[in-house]
């Protein structure tokens, strides 16, 4: 397959330019990976509303990948334990070489293609789970290995790749195939693929989470109250909700411990 995201870099003698020059040339190829984005919103769509139906039916949504793709993966997962309150076991994200990647490359990690399957199995993954495979090539061969081993289990399968007609995306039921060119720094994937599978994800999970009822009207209604800003945050949304001063609303999202339960106990 022809990788569009290995392709030369549009710029040329970009170590001679100037930094403003960089700069400029960076955020123009950047312009263009929102309209990438917008071109596959049907492809996030069918992703979207069938993770939701499992997840819905009790099922839950793991990522994979390696590089920066598998860390974009974990941070997705990770935030919305502290957005939308849910446990920590309902989306799940695995990085090619285990949390050492996060940090520091794991030599030759995503070239395996039995190891994924086995890092799913701490989680005891199964039919009513979904998992979304990560890389920007759409050729990692540490995923394609645990999307196709995963299908042959009945889990849903999706991916974010920025190169069609790879074998990641053959191997899912849902693929999501956002090409956005060549990157300003030749195959400097990190870059223009990685926002854009970071818009991706971002789509994804906030609109999963609102259609399992975890968002009220346009607010975190469930968010953990972590530090004294989204206790702020809280309060104020306690105060708009059941029209109460600042001190009677902080007072029930204490007590109760998050923005649904203050207001449903204000409004007995």
């Amino acid at each position: 397959m022809i990788r569009v995201t290995e392709q030369e870099s549009k710029y040329n003698n970009i170590d001679q330019m100037s930094v403003l020059q960089i700069l400029q040339n960076i955020n123009k190829e950047d312009q263009s990976v929102p309209q990438a984005v917008e071109n596959v919103i049907p492809q996030i769509e069918k992703l979207a509303t069938s993770v939701a139906e499992r997840m819905i039916d009790g099922g839950r949504l793991f990522y994979i990948g390696a590089g920066t793709s598998g860390r974009l993966g974990v941070v997705d997962a990770s935030e919305c334990p502290p957005t939308f309150g849910v446990p920590f076991d309902w989306v799940v994200g695995i990085i090619a070489g285990g949390d050492t990647a996060i940090r520091k490359a794991v030599e030759n990690a995503e070239d395996d293609t039995e190891q994924a399957w086995i890092d799913l199995q701490e989680y005891k993954i199964n039919e009513k789970d979904c998992l979304i495979g990560l890389a920007a090539s759409g050729t990692t061969p540490y995923v394609i290995g645990g999307l196709n081993t995963a299908r042959k289990h009945g889990i849903l399968t999706g991916c974010i790749v920025c190169n069609e007609g790879g074998p990641i995306a053959a191997e899912s039921d849902f693929p999501v195939e956002v090409v956005v060119g060549p990157e300003f720094l030749t195959g400097s994937t990190r870059m223009k693929s990685g926002t854009a599978q970071k818009l991706v994800l971002n789509m994804l999970s906030t609109t999963v989470m609102i259609k399992l009822g975890r968002v009220k009207g346009n607010k975190m209604v469930d968010m953990q109250l972590t530090n004294h800003k989204l206790v702020d945050r809280g309060t104020q949304m306690v105060m708009e909700e059941l029209h109460i001063d600042h001190d009677q609303a902080a007072d029930l999202l204490i007590r109760y411990g998050s923005v649904r339960k203050a207001v449903e106990a204000g409004t007995k």
